[in-house]
């Protein structure tokens, strides 16, 4: 075996033109080099620990700082990001999920038919600025009212895929609601329920919009008022219907939910809804708009028909984006801050995945001033 083996050395050597020395010099330079590259598939992983020792932070700062904690320094962020990537470290999120028991993962259900333009960027922005630092990611799987709304909530409890739920669209008996309570994930829902047991929900108070929308309404002198509202399944229905109707009956206003259509009707749908009721002789003269693009809808059937916002008839609109400081004439709106909402979803989920009790973690945003 030496013979053959040196044989064979001495052959290459002489193709190459090299010493037998230095062919045997050189492979036992390669299986060396190989034998202590950390980076490159080596035996020895590079770990946080490997990380720490580089850098000679602990291994909770560099844990943090990879996680781009901004309470960490800037500088300190840095010289631990350059050591990782020179040490060749990449986090290792099946052995965390072996030895803490979570995924690192929080999964949001979203709806990205909406009444809001910029509601996914607004929601998603306050999401993850409250997520930063923590080591979470967010998942988003489309939810779509109009389907079986338990099919990914099955999927993800039976493989285990996220720490924690947050969904938007609630129902007053919403079945997630109640699957996850069965199941004990931690989740926060954008809406109430009618469930006795108390679980987390980030709101805004769409009775107190509806009532608002009405008073300045009737401010202006309007007295036969128009609403569309949500599907009577969501909960926010109930409070807008409530706000409206109750409002308008104290005010002895004429008042309508215009029927046939709700705002997750197709767009065409609702713009004949709207031309009709403007057709009709005793046509209403305030619009009360849930979002931004019912809102447009309106003021357009009211260019169609001939009528100017402001002078035949006033509109009262909730809205999330600046959009109508840039539209003439203007309209009253009310603001909805969707990107608080969602740092607020954040913060209570990361609370109760840490087991604080669902009964105090409740937030309901007021609505500010028309303007």
């Amino acid at each position: 075996m030496q013979a053959r083996r040196g044989t064979g050395i001495e052959t290459f050597a002489k193709r190459c033109k090299m010493t037998p020395d230095a062919i045997q010099g050189r492979t036992s330079r390669m299986t060396r080099d190989i034998g202590t590259d950390h980076t490159h598939g080596g035996a020895e992983k590079p770990t946080l620990r490997t990380v720490a020792q580089a850098t000679g932070f602990s291994v909770a700062t560099v844990s943090r700082a990879l996680a781009d904690d901004p309470r960490i320094a800037a500088r300190t962020r840095a010289i631990v990001a350059e050591a990782a990537k020179r040490l060749g470290y990449i986090p290792d999120r099946a052995a965390r999920r072996l030895r803490t028991g979570r995924t690192q993962v929080i999964t949001l259900l979203l709806n990205t038919e909406h009444e809001f333009l910029g509601f996914t960027h607004e929601f998603l922005s306050g999401i993850t600025e409250r997520l930063r630092g923590t080591g979470y990611s967010v998942t988003v799987v489309p939810d779509d009212p109009g389907e079986d709304r338990l099919t990914p909530v099955r999927t993800i409890l039976r493989n285990n895929l996220a720490d924690g739920l947050l969904f938007t669209r609630t129902e007053c008996f919403d079945p997630r609601v109640r699957m996850l309570m069965e199941a004990g994930l931690p989740f926060v829902s954008h809406g109430r329920t009618e469930f006795t047991m108390p679980h987390p929900y980030v709101d805004f108070d769409n009775e107190a919009f509806a009532r608002q929308a009405v008073a300045r309404l009737v401010e202006q002198g309007r007295d036969r008022l128009s609403m569309i509202l949500p599907d009577d399944k969501f909960t926010f229905c109930q409070h807008l219907r409530y706000g409206f109707v109750s409002a308008a009956r104290e005010a002895g206003v004429a008042h309508e939910v215009l029927e046939g259509v709700t705002l997750d009707s197709d767009r065409e749908e609702i713009s004949c809804a709207l031309n009709a009721c403007l057709r009709r002789p005793e046509r209403p003269n305030g619009f009360v708009c849930v979002g931004e693009v019912t809102a447009l809808m309106t003021m357009a059937a009211m260019t169609d028909a001939g009528l100017t916002p402001g002078i035949e008839a006033d509109i009262v609109a909730k809205r999330a984006s600046p959009i109508f400081d840039n539209i003439r004439p203007r309209i009253e709106t009310v603001y909805e801050d969707l990107r608080a909402t969602g740092r607020a979803m954040a913060e209570m989920l990361l609370r109760r995945i840490d087991g604080e009790p669902a009964e105090g973690l409740h937030v309901l945003f007021e609505p500010g001033r028309c303007g």
